[in-house]
């Protein structure tokens, strides 16, 4: 009865055998296609595995967050709240403005949409030494805080009409993780899709090898950039990752280096030795967010947070006793670093 009973069985395993061969041969043979572009004022780059081009409609995906989050985009849902105009607030624009005012309440207002005026009062005149006069940070302070914005139905409503939101510490990651759903959606599986730095992956790469991304070394050479010397190369399979940290914006003081991060609390520059937080997290606009909360929480504060968060994982690097890169990371992420 047993023997009867295999060779009933046989054919139908060598069916499976043939079939699981055929569907890896399929898979192998689907190609890779590649897109890049400019987007939110940055670049975008992306690559995954489909018999065609999307490049369409994930362009038509971007610009639906673009028109709803971008502060560059006079005709956005952004632009118009700034401007105090009756609008209304879509999907995208409630979805971001709630994960940002959920990770301002995490972090005690360490992350904040409201901050962009105390930023650009300190940017425009960093690298030639001109500060704002106390009065001015003080006069803009009135106007910063996300306390000071609530949502109430479908209305953004400012304590101050100057109140100005500005999403692009969040907006970037949200942006990936649009096109990462856009692309489940329609079936595929092994992906990279990287906007600004900001990046989720997805399965395999065209070598069927999970994928391998890098943290760029901080650097305040002027003339550098984000394709610079890589501190580490981490499997971000299945994740997103996000890296917050003006690579190219600091200032010294007492012979160390300090990244020029703006606290939404004083107004002031931050006076801590983390130069880059690398986050990750199931999505980007989370890791986005939490990247940027960390550079202003600094190392000690941050490393006490992830204690309570298990669901991120962060790799740091920060100038140490001595003015030179060091690096702390998640102990949950040690199997991932790969170099």
């Amino acid at each position: 009865m047993k023997n009867k009973k295999l060779i009933w069985q046989l054919p139908f395993l060598v069916l499976l055998i043939v079939g699981t061969v055929l569907i890896i041969r399929q898979q192998q043979s689907v190609p890779y296609q590649t897109n890049s572009g400019l987007i939110f004022g940055t670049s975008y780059n992306l690559k995954y595995q489909c018999d065609s081009n999307l490049v369409k409609g994930i362009e038509e995906e971007l610009k639906r967050v673009d028109n709803s989050l971008s502060t560059f985009n006079e005709k956005s849902i952004i632009t118009a709240v700034n401007q105090n105009k009756e609008v209304v607030l879509n999907d995208m624009f409630l979805s971001v403005y709630k994960k940002a005012m959920e990770v301002s309440e995490n972090t005690d207002g360490a992350f904040d949409i409201t901050v962009a005026p105390l930023v650009n009062a300190w940017g425009f005149g960093f690298k030639n030494g001109i500060n704002p006069e106390k009065a001015q940070v003080d006069s803009l302070l009135q106007i910063v805080g996300y306390k000071k914005v609530e949502l109430k139905g479908d209305r953004v409503v400012k304590q101050d009409p100057r109140i100005m939101l500005d999403c692009s510490a969040i907006a970037k990651g949200f942006g990936v993780d649009v096109i990462a759903n856009y692309l489940r959606n329609l079936g595929v599986k092994n992906f990279m899709i990287e906007i600004g730095g900001e990046i989720v992956t997805s399965g395999i790469n065209e070598q069927r090898l999970p994928w391998k991304i890098g943290v760029t070394k901080p650097t305040d050479d002027p003339l550098g950039d984000a394709g610079g010397e890589l501190m580490t190369v981490m499997n971000v399979t299945d994740k997103a990752m996000a890296t917050s940290g003006n690579y190219r914006n600091f200032y010294y003081k007492g012979g160390k280096k300090y990244a020029h991060t703006i606290d939404p609390k004083t107004g002031y520059p931050v006076q801590h030795s983390l130069l880059s937080a690398t986050v990750i997290a199931r999505d980007c606009a989370t890791a986005d967010a939490y990247a940027t909360s960390f550079m202003v929480m600094g190392l000690e504060k941050a490393k006490k947070f992830l204690e309570q968060h298990t669901e991120l994982m962060a790799y740091f690097i920060y100038s140490d006793e001595k003015g030179k890169n060091a690096v702390w990371f998640s102990p949950s992420l040690k199997d991932k670093i790969v170099e």
